[in-house]
């Protein structure tokens, strides 16, 4: 029981999405600064700058490095790099390089470390010290995931094997993490705690097994010779695993039906567990999103999947929050003081983070561990600190209206 709830309790917030601002701010800034370089005279230095081809050549060195700090600012996002031209320069291999330094020995990568920034030899000599670690390889917050991707775009783009090996570690690494009833892990081989459980968590399965079908069906960038039959045919079935493992963790309601999926499951019992404090079982949205969005793509849906994404869908309706915004406030200095909800009729609906499995109901969680009815009711730094509320199921509406019409069943309306 949720302490401090009623039968049906209130929604709270819809989670921030400004992590790219910074970025966006520079580039909306800088045509602006260009326009303002004009002809300098200066009485004590005696500059004078012509007011036409040479103001032009200012102008495209000022953007050549305002682009050059943007990127060193967002080195991070260099590992999601499309652009095929991007990957025949030496910037790019000096972070493959890099890449190729922080594979640990088991195959995989660690998360949250910045790969692109330039290092010293000292720190190089750092990171080949830890290589032989085997309690940090990871599928959390992309990690793993990323690395392959960019090794795999810049194996295409340059025909360097040490990229192409380094991938088929990688495959190595998460076919060998693949338990029996096909889940994977958050962390391996060396795990602890709720790093065993099946992790939907952040997308992490998901993410490798969109990863997998690509192999197996040869999509770029993992074409051609990034790797063999073998590994494709292997991949295959794995991914093949991993959709009888979704539909064997997607959680029945008390009256029988099909609900959605937690973030972590047990890979003993495949039951909803719970990860840090303020993770506890319940129905988590979020991430049966993706879930859902990963059936939906299969071009041969079986009965088990028709049934999953139907009654998904229609738990999805079910517990959307309708008239309801987030409203964040912040200081002068712009830092996040609070987070609130208030009225809006014209918002568009939004899920909450967590459901508890008794009563399907909304809650919000604090370090201590007990969930509670009402935002402000948990402490500061959770309240603004986590994304307790989403509306990425929103976008499932769409696509289901159109898979719905293809299996004769009246598709639930998100409205």
């Amino acid at each position: 029981m949720i302490h401090g709830m009623p039968r049906r309790m209130p929604p709270h917030i819809l989670p921030e999405d400004s992590a790219t601002l910074p970025a966006k701010i520079e580039i909306q800034l800088l045509p602006l600064q260009l326009q303002r370089l004009q002809p300098i005279h200066d009485t004590a230095m005696k500059i004078h700058f012509p007011k036409q081809k040479t103001l032009r050549t200012i102008c495209a060195a000022c953007c050549c490095m305002a682009f050059a700090t943007m990127t060193a600012q967002n080195h991070p996002g260099l590992l999601r790099e499309t652009d095929e031209h991007f990957f025949t320069t030496h910037e790019a291999r000096r972070i493959g390089d890099q890449v190729l330094l922080y594979q640990r020995c088991t195959g995989g990568w660690p998360k949250n470390i910045d790969m692109c920034r330039t290092l010293s030899q000292e720190e190089k000599e750092k990171v080949r010290e830890e290589k032989q670690r085997r309690d940090d390889s990871t599928i959390d917050n992309g990690a793993t995931i990323q690395q392959m991707t960019y090794m795999a775009r810049l194996y295409r783009a340059t025909g360097d094997a040490r990229y192409r090996d380094a991938f088929r570690k990688g495959a190595a690494y998460l076919l060998e993490g693949q338990y029996e009833n096909g889940g994977w892990p958050q962390f391996w081989p060396v795990n602890h705690g709720y790093q065993t459980h099946i992790t939907y968590n952040d997308n992490a399965m998901v993410n490798v097994m969109r990863m997998l079908r690509g192999i197996a069906e040869a999509q770029a960038p993992f074409d051609k010779d990034l790797a063999d039959d073998r590994l494709r045919t292997q991949a295959g079935e794995a991914f093949q695993k991993g959709i009888r493992c979704i539909l064997a963790t997607q959680i029945r309601t008390e009256g029988g039906g099909l609900a959605v999926w937690c973030q972590q499951h047990d890979e003993h019992t495949l039951k909803p567990a719970a990860a840090r404090a303020y993770e506890l079982p319940a129905y988590c949205p979020v991430e049966s999103a993706a879930l859902l969005e990963l059936l939906m793509s299969l071009p041969c849906p079986d009965e088990d999947v028709k049934e999953a994404v139907h009654q998904g869908m229609a738990w999805m309706d079910a517990h959307k929050i309708e008239g309801k915004r987030v409203e964040r406030l912040r200081d002068a200095e712009g830092r996040k003081i609070d987070t609130r909800l208030v009225a809006d009729s014209l918002a568009q609906p939004i899920w909450a983070r967590f459901y508890d499995l008794e009563h399907g109901e909304p809650y919000v969680c604090g370090r201590d561990g007990i969930p509670r009815r009402h935002l402000e009711e948990i402490e500061p730094e959770r309240r603004n600190g986590y994304s307790w509320y989403s509306n990425r199921p929103a976008a499932l509406f769409p696509l289901y209206k159109e898979w719905a019409k293809k299996h004769g069943e009246t598709p639930a309306n998100g409205n």
